[in-house]
């Protein structure tokens, strides 16, 4: 019988190791990991697969890189390319894979590039500096860009600045590269929304906050070629105590588009929520701990059956069994050693094996 094969690449730091992104090979039966690869990469911060899945562009010092993906899930370098600014955190295409917009926290810029028809990195199209003064003097007195993604119809750039407590809305020009800002979605001040996430249908917008910990709900439509966005809940990973430092992480959805996820650095644990496919709503399944500190990022797996946690402050990455039905997780095999994980995605390869 024919299943599906993935692959699972990791990005992380590389303090000491040089080999900034590691491949596994995914053991879709027994939910674990088998190191296939690695790519000698500095300081990988965040990974993101083109549309078309041919090929994957990483974050570095001082700009990014782009890999061919091969038929066994390896990677073949194709270029570097300058983003003019300090280094980025976050990085995505655009639906068309004719742009990459890359996120700078450090210096709160957002930088889109050109892409080449064969997925190599082309040169800087827009470049654009968030300003602006935040609440509070400690950390966010000024701009840090945390997310940049498109919405599904291709029409509009959401930039999450978590220094601003707001969403950017930039409207994308296709032909030359350029963005124009449209629109603000505000956020509570001091809440610092970090991660953005769009339904499988594109019509709700979820967005997760990494002080507040909490993920806000808009519907999203457009209105005399505007774009209208309507907070519809907010709902809250887990209940502030006095004195924790608690900080919301990754938000990621389900491969079906029914299940959300995200993790609790502090508290240590991964919330999981099923969505209401008419409504856009999310409801809490479990939150649970994820026998590791600092969960960076956190996946399912694209069976729903497991789930696998990046952890990045006890370096390594824990895998746990999940039955979503009735809320459990339970921890499956042991941890796997990898200094400073910060992202993870899965990759399925074109041809299937024979099981």
């Amino acid at each position: 019988m024919a299943r599906e094969k993935y692959v699972a690449y990791v990005s992380t730091y590389t303090m000491g190791d040089s080999h900034g992104i590691k491949i596994y090979d995914v053991d879709m039966k027994n939910g674990r990991f088998k190191e296939k690869d690695k790519v000698e990469i500095s300081n990988s911060s965040y990974l993101t697969i083109s549309h078309n899945g041919k090929y994957l562009y990483s974050i570095t010092d001082m700009g990014v890189e782009s890999y061919a993906i091969q038929p066994d899930g390896t990677l073949k370098m194709l270029n570097f390319a300058p983003i003019n600014g300090m280094r980025g955190c976050y990085l995505s295409t655009d639906y068309t894979d004719q742009y990459l917009f890359v996120a700078g926290y450090h210096d709160g810029k957002l930088t889109v590039l050109h892409l080449k028809e064969n997925g190599a990195v082309g040169k800087i199209t827009d470049e654009v500096f968030h300003k602006g003064l935040g609440s509070m003097a400690e950390r966010n007195f000024r701009p840090h860009i945390n997310c940049a993604r498109m919405t599904h119809d291709n029409k509009y750039l959401l930039v999450a600045d978590e220094g601003m407590d707001h969403v950017n809305v930039y409207s994308l020009d296709l032909k030359e590269g350029k963005v124009r800002l449209v629109d603000i979605i505000r956020s509570e001040i001091e809440s610092a929304p970090r991660h953005i996430k769009i339904s499988g249908d594109g019509r709700f917008i979820y967005i997760v906050h990494e002080q507040t910990c909490d993920i806000d709900v808009y519907s999203y439509k457009i209105v005399d070629d505007l774009p209208v966005f309507e907070k519809i809940q907010s709902e809250r990973i887990i209940e502030l105590v006095s004195g924790s430092t608690y900080s919301a992480s990754a938000l990621s959805f389900s491969s079906d588009y029914k299940y959300l996820l995200t993790s609790v650095a502090g508290d240590n644990s991964v919330g999981v929520y099923k969505v209401d496919q008419e409504t856009g709503k999310i409801k809490q399944i479990f939150l649970l701990p994820v026998a590791g500190e600092y969960p960076k990022d956190a996946e399912f797996f694209p069976n729903n059956e497991f789930l696998v946690s990046l952890n990045h402050e006890t370096n390594d990455l824990t895998f746990f069994k999940i039955d979503l039905k009735n809320g459990t997780m339970i921890m499956n095999g042991p941890p796997i050693p990898v200094a400073l994980p910060n992202c993870i995605l899965f990759h399925k390869i074109a041809a299937p094996v024979e099981e």
